[in-house]
């Protein structure tokens, strides 16, 4: 059938082929009788980056209340470090993207990696918020290539039925990095001092890039029968389906980055916690969050196993994970710490939940050659609104209570996936027509 975003371009078909490096032939095998086991052993090193990756963004995180006593800074001011971090990631996203289209996600990847462990370790050395801000966006600019090589690889490694659950455990371990990070960091925090806590991640990034170059030899090549035209990035911003993956990301991003930056300052401060008891009990929602990933990836997966159309399985986890995020409107209203990372755990895991059938939706609209830059794009989105909600939160907090932060977040994922189907309707009529005429293709 013809790429869903050729509904909108009558003159697709004298677009040339894109330019790009491919280092396998261009008219592989099954990905499944090609790659076999290896490409699920390439995934599990993608997810390992995944979780390193996390442990770095949170650190800052976890150590915000000892940073906020050491350099006297206000909730605004640390808003401003975290939003840093978004503004790298937004500037460096369709760059990184582009990359990984044209040169491939092994050598994207490493490079992605190499450059943000680096700024990573120059925390060491940050003495000023300032100072923090700048290595922040610094890691920002290379952060963001760990989506769009992932999402690159598993584009070609996986068929469409497995894919979602595929891109699912990836997106799930944002989670486990998370997971992981506030008894890391904690532990190293007290035993080794506060500056330890920014080296290990960064050297964990540094061991990670020989063991990717090692397992993943060969980049993949096109997924088997698509039609990989050729769009200038002007062509893909005037694409409707840009668009909704855009509306979709900057609505749904904010919410996990507010947990994820946010929620060891509320246990500590609103829940009057102990760091030590903030390192154990903070790593709960998470655990379980990251369970919603492989959850909403597994899901999909399963629906499509039973005849639904790819349009039908978008919209019951998507619009069903969103209702459930409303769960984060109780969280200041429970009565103890305990019920509020019960409440907690079920937002995030619903969050997570449709984080997976998102970033799996880019593979619905996109081809395989289209994916790196459009995951860039979702990225600017996300890392716009990742910049100004951290302003809001702190500005909300410092003015008021965690209260009307929670309220926002609980109806962002909702919002975001009523507009994606909005602007993204024709596609997915056209996907579930397609469907109606050949029900068992992959």
């Amino acid at each position: 059938m013809p790429e869903p975003h050729e509904v909108h371009l009558e003159d697709a078909a004298q677009i040339e082929t894109p330019i790009g490096v491919d280092l396998a032939p261009a008219t592989p095998a099954d990905p499944a009788s090609e790659f076999g086991n290896l490409r699920w052993i390439v995934l599990s090193v993608i997810f390992l980056i995944t979780v390193i990756n996390f442990i770095d963004r949170q650190t800052l995180s976890v150590l915000a209340p000892k940073l906020e006593q050491a350099l006297h800074l206000t909730n605004n001011a640390y808003g401003r470090i975290v939003s840093a971090l978004q503004f790298g990631m937004m500037s460096g996203e369709f760059p990184m993207g582009a990359i990984m289209d044209r040169w491939g996600a092994r050598l994207g990847m490493s490079l992605a990696v190499g450059w943000w462990s680096m700024a990573t370790g120059a925390q060491i050395f940050a003495r000023t918020g300032t100072q923090f801000g700048v290595t922040r966006y610094w890691m920002g600019t290379g952060e963001c290539g760990n989506y769009s090589g992932g999402m690159k690889t598993i584009t070609r490694l996986f068929g469409r039925k497995e894919r979602t659950l595929a891109i699912g455990i990836f997106n799930s371990a944002s989670v486990v990095g998370s997971t992981i990070a506030s008894p890391l960091i904690v532990f190293l925090l007290l035993r080794y001092g506060m500056r330890t806590a920014f080296f290990v991640p960064a050297v964990l990034g540094f061991l990670w890039i020989p063991l990717w170059l090692l397992v993943f030899r060969r980049e993949p090549g096109p997924v088997p029968g698509a039609e990989d035209t050729k769009l200038t990035n002007k062509q893909m911003l005037k694409l409707r389906e840009s668009w909704a993956i855009m509306a979709l990301r900057f609505f749904i991003g904010p919410v996990m980055q507010f947990y994820w930056y946010w929620m060891p300052s509320y246990l500590y401060s609103a829940r009057h916690m102990s760091l030590k008891e903030m390192g154990f009990f903070g790593m709960i929602p998470f655990a379980v969050g990251g369970l919603g990933g492989v959850a909403g990836g597994g899901a999909a997966g399963w629906l499509q196993r039973r005849g639904h159309s790819i349009t039908s399985v978008r919209k019951i986890t998507m619009y069903g994970s969103g209702f459930a995020c409303i769960s984060s409107l109780l969280v200041p209203y429970m009565p103890n710490a305990a019920l509020a990372i019960l409440m907690l755990s079920v937002a995030i895991f619903a969050d997570n939940f449709i984080s997976a059938n998102m970033f799996g939706a880019v593979t619905d609209l996109f081809t395989d050659k289209q994916v790196g830059r459009a995951t860039g794009l979702t990225g600017v989105a996300g890392g716009l609104s990742g910049l100004l909600f951290p302003l809001l939160t702190g500005w909300l907090i410092d003015r008021s209570s965690y209260t009307p932060v929670f309220v926002c977040v609980a109806f962002m994922p909702l919002i975001g996936a009523a507009a994606f189907f909005f602007l993204a309707r024709k596609n997915y009529k056209a996907l579930h027509e397609d469907h109606l005429r050949n029900p068992l293709a992959v």
